[in-house]
This record gives C-alpha cells, sequence and structure tokens, in this order.
C-alpha cells in the first residue's frame, strides 16, 4: 500500500512538472520537464536512503564497532529470515530508530544512543523488530 502511495504521489508530482512545463513553453518545454521529473524520480529512488541516514548523521557498524546491538540485528534478521541489513548508529540522546531502504536487500536499520541507552535488551529487540518488519511486509 505505501508502495502504491509513493507511486501516486511521484506521478502526481511529475504531473505538476509536466502542466508547468506546457504553461511555460508548450511541448518542447514539456519535454525537458518530464525529462527533469525522470531524473528527479530515478535518484530519489536510488538515494533516498542514503541521503536519510546522512541527514540525520547515521554512521554504519559492524560486529567490531557495536558488537551487542550489530549481534542483535543480525538475531533478529536469521530469525525472520530476513537478508541482514545494513546497521547504523546515530549519535542523538532522544530516543528513535529508523528502517530506509527500497527493498529488504538494500535494508538499513538505524538507532539513537539514546534509544541504545535507555532501553534494555529485549525493549531494544522489540523496537528493532518492528523495524524489520517493514521489510518482511515488503517481501509477501
Amino acid at each position: 500500500m505505501n508502495t502504491m502511495r509513493t507511486g501516486m504521489l511521484l506521478a502526481a508530482m511529475s504531473g505538476v512538472f509536466l502542466a508547468v512545463g506546457y504553461i511555460l513553453g508548450r511541448e518542447q518545454s514539456m519535454l525537458m520537464a518530464f525529462i527533469v521529473a525522470a531524473g528527479i524520480n530515478g535518484f530519489a529512488y536510488w538515494n533516498a536512503d542514503k541521503m536519510v541516514l546522512a541527514m540525520h548523521g547515521a554512521r554504519q557498524v559492524d560486529r567490531q564497532s557495536a558488537p551487542e546491538f550489530y549481534g542483535l540485528v543480525e538475531e533478529l534478521a536469521e530469525r525472520g529470515n530476513l537478508p541482514m541489513p545494513k546497521v547504523y548508529l546515530m549519535d542523538n540522546p532522544q530516543p528513535n530508530a529508523f528502517a530506509t531502504g527500497r527493498n529488504p536487500e538494500n535494508a538499513a536499520v538505524a538507532a539513537t544512543t539514546g534509544l541504545l541507552g535507555i532501553l534494555d535488551r529485549n525493549e531494544i529487540a522489540g523496537v528493532m523488530a518492528h523495524e524489520l518488519a517493514t521489510f518482511a511486509a515488503a517481501t509477501l
């Protein structure tokens, strides 16, 4: 459902680009507006996950740099029969977590240091399981 809503939103925004292009210069400008809209949509599709992670200052972690957190995500992904997502950590005192990526194979999950600092292992597992469920639902 989210994919359909996102597609409809991108189509509507492309339609606005085309309409403005037509108003400004008829068919020739409309064609240029179509090319720009297609480029923006393509860029957003391939890079939105990287942009949101950079926006939040997330850094990728591995088993050596965050063994407990990485191991927990790895265990949850394995139990859910999901590909292992990239794991990110954000230096922020506010408790928060999110998942991003265009599909399970390109998934990334991120959590703040604030979340890891105030929750116990079971609570963190619940939060991260919720984030991983985003991609599990996409595979159905």
